[in-house]
């Protein structure tokens, strides 16, 4: 992109400035509309949805049979929403948030097998995939118990077949845990940013782990490459899977339940806040989706992104989507958030998210520490960098925001702070199962 099209666009989107200079910045969607209005603009549904939970369930029981972390859970994978007061307490009294109501965290970040709400899209996506070739190949029937595809005769069966990622670590993690549990093939392309511990993990799974030395996008082209030069390999595409997508959906209806059983009411007198760190959006769009198909216009989704990777905020803020990066605008794309680290955002995600978004925050990553220490010291839970981007405060005065969405300062009763990746390192041992960890603001 030449300097022109740069400064024409400066013109038309006036927080580009500010993002191309690396500062934080709270970007508020001028193209939210009414959320009825939103979803005629988009060929999801909630049937869609509630198809892949009915999936989710079918495999409950082949999920606890292979991953005893489960048990307490029936097989299904699920993550702790928690009170945070003492979080709440700090934000307001250090940052001066004047956060009204209660501090929710949604603790993805705790969640069984991968460690980051990647077991949700992740998982799910691997599992759609298998119940297909099972039953196209008489391996179940509709009527059967899943579990009977822990069996070793199933195991040699999917030996036959691959699955290829590429993931800046999260993703791959969870993809490469449950293939692999299942009995695939797996190659895990692996961006620059991906931690080591995150490589080595996989490795004491069986996966194959190809590193790059570029940033996400390239190892996700030369997954996909690979991939389809394969007839017997199937690719997980976190920029455009409506699998994918559909997965991180469900966390919505599972989220309502949590919110019922403590008895919290989301409506127009008692609205919702949720704060989601996002990457390359899968994740953060598919949880939104759900939100704003349960909750419509009583939900507000913000997305919190790194100064330096702020891709989805880019892309939605000038239109462009898919079709910019934030190396075409002078940041470097790096940050501590390896998670977060993308420079070019899902073109898919930016449409769907393009009249559902309420807005977008972008924090520094010095900031990602002093938040992960201050949650340590307030509540005793310990998050990796990425997943305390959720705590980013930089926006305009609680009352401002609370007029432009039309709810009195006193009405925000609750937010809900998205905690998307693993809390700790999980040391490798020779089980299927490992715990994984994901977290909502």
């Amino acid at each position: 992109m030449s300097m022109t099209d740069i400064t024409q666009l400066e013109k038309n989107v006036p927080v580009l400035r500010e993002i191309r200079a690396g500062n934080e910045v709270f970007w508020m969607n001028p193209e939210k509309s009414g959320c009825d209005e939103a979803m005629r603009h988009i060929e999801l549904t909630m049937e869609d949805v509630e198809d892949a939970e009915r999936r989710l369930q079918r495999f409950a029981p082949f999920i606890r049979a292979c991953f005893p972390e489960t048990e307490e859970t029936g097989g299904l994978i699920e993550s702790a929403l928690t009170p945070i007061p003492g979080m709440k307490a700090l934000l307001n009294e250090r940052y001066g948030s004047r956060l009204q109501g209660a501090l929710l965290l949604k603790q993805d970040s705790h969640l069984a097998i991968a460690g980051s709400v990647k077991a949700r899209g992740g998982i799910y996506e691997v599992l759609k995939h298998t119940e297909e070739l099972a039953l196209e190949h008489g391996l179940l029937t509709p009527e059967d118990s899943y579990e009977r595809l822990s069996s070793e005769e199933c195991r040699q069966f999917f030996r036959q077949y691959t699955i290829q990622v590429g993931s800046t670590g999260n993703l791959g993690l969870s993809i490469g845990i449950m293939s692999a549990a299942i009995g695939y093939q797996v190659i895990v392309h692996m961006s620059a940013d991906a931690k080591q511990w995150k490589k080595e993990l996989l490795r004491s799974h069986g996966v194959t782990v190809r590193e790059y030395a570029a940033d996400y996008s390239e190892a996700v082209k030369n997954g996909r490459a690979l991939s389809d030069r394969d007839p017997r390999s199937y690719f997980v595409d976190d920029e455009n899977s409506r699998t994918l997508f559909l997965g991180y959906a469900v966390a919505a209806k599972r989220l309502q339940k949590q919110l019922k059983a403590q008895s919290i009411a989301v409506d127009a007198a008692h609205p919702l806040f949720v704060y989601i760190p996002c990457g390359v959006g899968g994740a953060p769009g598919g949880v939104s989706f759900g939100m704003k198909l349960l909750f419509g216009d009583s939900v507000h989704c913000f997305f919190v992104e790194p100064t330096q990777a702020p891709c989805m905020l880019l892309g939605m803020a000038t239109g462009q989507n898919q079709d910019i990066s934030v190396q075409d605008i002078g940041l470097t794309g790096l940050t501590h958030a390896d998670g977060l680290a993308v420079g070019r955002p899902s073109g898919f995600v930016g449409r769907v998210m393009k009249h559902l978004l309420s807005g977008e925050f972008t924090i520094r990553d010095g900031k990602l520490y002093d938040y992960m220490r201050d949650l340590l010291a307030s509540e005793q839970i310990f998050l990796e960098p990425s997943a305390c981007a959720a705590f980013a405060r930089k926006s305009p005065p609680v009352a401002s925001t609370c007029c432009v969405f039309r709810a009195p300062a006193r009405a925000i009763r609750w937010r809900v702070l998205w905690s998307l990746h693993r809390a700790l390192p999980v040391p490798s041992r020779p089980s299927k199962t490992v715990t994984l960890a994901a977290t909502w603001t």
